[in-house]
């Protein structure tokens, strides 16, 4: 790549707050109000935050301990663990990143929908056909070049993180103790705290994603120190904003109004403070936000198949680029799968919530690699000849990112689990015609034969549960 094309540390923070703050943070509000109080959220948080900034740290690790192995998220799987988890691990990231982009499609149609109705909730005709003009707009753009795309992303980020700020201040002065305190344990909530806190978790690991932004781009990296430094400074920062956006609306509401309103919630509640403006300040911000955040993920899918197709855990033809180094074969399924799942929204009761749930379930498998190769590498002492002292903190922290990635998949249930599947199986077609390209045997240990039978299995019983109708969408 040529050298223009290197990212400065601020590059790689951006890419990173750009890529969480997109449009989970403008729905926060309601997706808590309607699980959880005060209390719970703040459970939820310390959770998520401490499981999360674990896995940061295993990023941030892995990042300066393995420097050769670029777009890491896919990477370290397959170091650790082999050929076939390696390529799931890359299949689903970027189909949950495909999805995660979906959902930014949804939500910008549900924002125009509270002024244009023939946009409803995201999932009418309309809203469809506008969203696949907005992502063949997108397309077109980012095959101009990775570096331009880049630049627009940072300005992007700053533009989007001001109504958030704003809304932030109002609701500091706004503040009513007496309401936040009848708020706390949820109201009249029936569910207890666990299950309370339960209901929040996928919501949480939705709204981080995005922490790998600046791994997935190492290979850009003016300094290789930097990717880890872009990932700690834009987790704490974005952290930071999201649980005073879940927390505050407590003080000004009563819990059941907050999850009354429509998405993005965020633009509801500062409405009821400030009259209508509000909700039309913090629609402006969002529609920058995701759109910015759209072309943050656009980026990181086409980038991650780029490096499967280039390590040979995808056809070779995904490592092709244009002319603008711009690899346009990745691109291109990107946006085509993007495409079809936007029009299946039509089908879905509530759009916006399945594609988070089900981001965060194909998503997850992803990172629990990442945190078990951490893990792997720590208890072996590989590369830890120099500064040996560190390897018992590095256990720790892979040890806890691995059991918080468990939970998670825990949390969200077997309904996103058997989703995954069904998307998954067909996956390994992929890897088939990757593996032939190179003349090797499909499987080439007993442990991916019994991996994909298991993966043959949810993905039928998913499937089944879908068509008897005990899954719905």
């Amino acid at each position: 790549m040529a050298e223009q094309q290197k990212m400065s540390r601020m590059a790689l923070t951006a890419m990173v707050v750009g890529g969480m703050v997109g449009a989970g943070i403008f729905s926060l509000p309601r997706t808590f109000a309607g699980a959880t109080g005060p209390l719970g959220a703040v459970i939820a948080w310390l959770i998520a935050g401490t499981g999360m900034y674990m896995l940061a740290r295993v990023f941030q690790a892995l990042a300066e301990r393995k420097p050769d192995l670029d777009a890491g998220v896919f990477a370290y799987a397959k170091a650790g663990f082999g050929d076939y988890p390696g390529h799931l691990s890359a299949f689903g990231y970027w189909i949950g990143s495909c999805i995660g982009n979906v959902s930014y499609w949804v939500l910008i149609k549900s924002t125009l929908g509270a002024f244009f109705p023939i946009f409803g909730d995201g999932n009418t005709v309309a809203a469809i056909l506008i969203a696949s003009v907005g992502i063949w707009l997108f397309h077109f753009l980012i095959l101009r070049g990775v570096q331009q795309a880049a630049a627009i992303n940072k300005i992007v980020t700053i533009a989007k993180v001001i109504p958030i700020l704003l809304f932030i201040v109002i609701l500091f002065f706004a503040f009513k103790l007496d309401l936040f305190s009848a708020n706390l344990y949820g109201g009249d909530l029936s569910t207890g705290l666990f299950e309370q806190v339960r209901a929040t978790m996928l919501v949480t690991v939705f709204v981080f994603i995005g922490i790998e932004g600046a791994s997935v781009y190492s290979r850009y990296a003016k300094e290789r120190k930097d990717v880890g430094w872009a990932t700690i400074v834009g987790f704490v920062g974005v952290t930071g904003l999201m649980v005073l956006v879940t927390l505050l609306p407590y003080a000004v509401l009563q819990r059941a109004e907050i999850a009354g309103m429509r998405q993005p919630s965020m633009a509801g509640v500062l409405e009821s403070v400030v009259g209508p403006w509000g909700s039309v300040f913090v629609s402006v911000g969002l529609l920058v936000s995701v759109l910015g955040a759209y072309l943050a993920w656009a980026l990181i899918c086409a980038e991650v198949m780029f490096a499967a197709g280039k390590s040979n855990d995808m056809p070779k033809a995904f490592s092709r680029t244009n002319a603008n180094g711009v690899p346009h074969v990745a691109m291109w399924w990107t946006s085509i799968i993007i495409q079809i799942i936007v029009i299946s929204t039509y089908w879905s009761r509530d759009a916006f919530t399945l594609m988070l749930n089900l981001t965060s379930a194909t998503t997850l498998i992803p990172y629990f690699l990442v945190a078990a190769y951490g893990l792997m590498i720590a208890r072996r002492g590989e590369t830890y000849q120099v500064r040996p002292q560190e390897r018992q903190r590095d256990l720790i922290i892979a040890g806890i990112a691995v059991l918080y990635t468990v939970f998670m998949l825990y949390a969200g249930g077997l309904k996103y689990i058997l989703l995954a599947a069904i998307l998954f199986a067909p996956g390994t077609i992929l890897y088939y015609i990757a593996r032939r390209e190179q003349g090797k045997p499909v499987f080439g240990k007993t442990s991916d034969w019994v991996l994909f039978a298991l993966i043959v299995a949810a993905a039928l019983y998913g499937a089944y549960g879908l068509a008897t109708g005990t899954i719905a969408l």
